[in-house]
């Protein structure tokens, strides 16, 4: 069977898709991954077709500002996302997904929730198609129905008639792939989608080595990162300030929007990095503390972390929310966000017995989920 996945081009979109694709490949399925040629190298590697699609986020919020500049996620105006969300993205994955269909007429399509482009594409030509998570489901509220005009406007352009069951959380009708654990996944969203398939929240990461030290493990570790879309420096800053007064060694991943120059000399119980491995590294983590993005989220769960969350924008919140209501750690955001709070805090959830239980339990939840494989063998029967 020939299988076309496709997600917007980030880490976050992009990532969480993989480990389905690898399996299915694995399986002895044609599999094709259309997104933006920076994961080309990461897909290839592992034997998958990858065919270079749509816009990254970046350029896609160029094109709606004309080229002024993109500052952090709490400068960006909520018309704006819902016009790159709703628009700029859509219409271009439309456009590219729709000729790889076209020429490579595969029997079924799993987009990612965010692309609903590659979505639309495959209604455009009648293909069955699976809408696949990154996360928990992100409502939005007043910025979903935004998003949800401007997607009625692209459809209406390419000829695809939406249905008020295609509005329902963006999944456009499709049976969803859900990565998100049942017990913190929304109430309302479990009631409302029958066609859920759970599947197993598998870290993925491109290979790389961790510092022996980490292997070692002979003090608590504190894991800090910001993702990899808007690392601010500034909050970077105040947060290694703070944890280092810990007795623990601390390790920063400093992401690719942040340059490690800019955050200065650390202290000796602290070493920042550009990037790490981080599927390798959560394993080892005492407690990670992190923006809020779903792959570190969901990554921490199964390895039963627990999580101090500094949101910074769009589901970082919603995300925190669900850490918090969980019982899985603590949460700091816009002026609360200093180094005395985050030390504080730290400290706390180091040594919470509940926090850590509640980290174990959830761990074992995502263990008991359908693996990657177990999907695979189900996807010919939705083609």
């Amino acid at each position: 069977m020939k299988i076309l996945f496709s997600s917007l081009s980030a880490h976050g979109h992009t990532y969480p898709l993989v480990p389905l694709a690898i399996a299915a490949s694995e399986l002895g399925h044609d599999v094709i991954f259309v997104n933006g040629e920076a994961f080309a190298n990461a897909l290839t590697a592992r034997g998958i077709e990858h065919v270079t699609g749509g816009v990254d986020m970046r350029e896609a919020f160029g094109i709606a500002t004309e080229g002024a500049a993109l500052g952090t996620p709490r400068d960006v105006m909520p018309t704006l996302i819902s016009q790159v969300f709703g628009s700029v993205l859509p219409r271009r994955f439309a456009d590219d997904v729709g000729r790889v269909i076209a020429d490579r007429k595969p029997d079924l399509v799993v987009h990612e929730v965010g692309n609903v482009g590659a979505g639309l594409a495959a209604k455009l030509a009648g293909v069955p198609a699976l809408c696949h998570s990154f996360g928990r489901i992100w409502k939005g509220d007043d910025l979903a129905a935004d998003v949800w005009k401007h997607l009625a406007d692209v459809a209406a352009d390419l000829g695809v008639e939406m249905t008020d069951d295609d509005n329902r959380y963006m999944l456009l009708g499709n049976p969803y792939i859900d990565i998100c654990p049942p017990s913190v996944q929304d109430r309302e969203f479990l009631a409302a989608t029958p066609n859920r398939i759970p599947l197993r929240p598998v870290p993925f990461t491109e290979p790389g080595e961790l510092p022996a030290w980490v292997l070692e493990h002979r003090e608590p570790l504190v894991y800090l990162t910001l993702g990899t879309a808007f690392g601010d420096p500034g909050v970077l800053r105040t947060a290694i300030e703070g944890l280092a007064t810990l007795n623990a060694r601390v390790l920063v991943a400093s992401g690719p929007t942040v340059d490690v120059n800019a955050l200065g000399e650390v202290p000796d119980n602290v070493v920042v990095l550009p990037w790490v491995p981080q599927a390798d590294l959560l394993p080892h983590t005492d407690l990670v503390v992190h923006h809020g993005g779903s792959g570190t989220t969901m990554g921490s769960f199964g390895a039963g972390v627990p999580q101090l969350l500094l949101p910074q924008g769009a589901d970082q919140f919603s995300n925190a929310e669900m850490v918090v209501g969980g019982g899985l750690g603590d949460r700091l955001s816009g002026d609360e966000i200093t180094a005395e709070a985050i030390a504080a805090k730290a400290r706390h959830l180091l040594t919470d017995d509940a926090v850590l239980g509640a980290a174990r339990s959830i761990a074992a939840e995502v263990a008991a989920m359908p693996s990657p494989h177990d999907v695979a063998h189900t996807l010919p029967d939705y083609a």
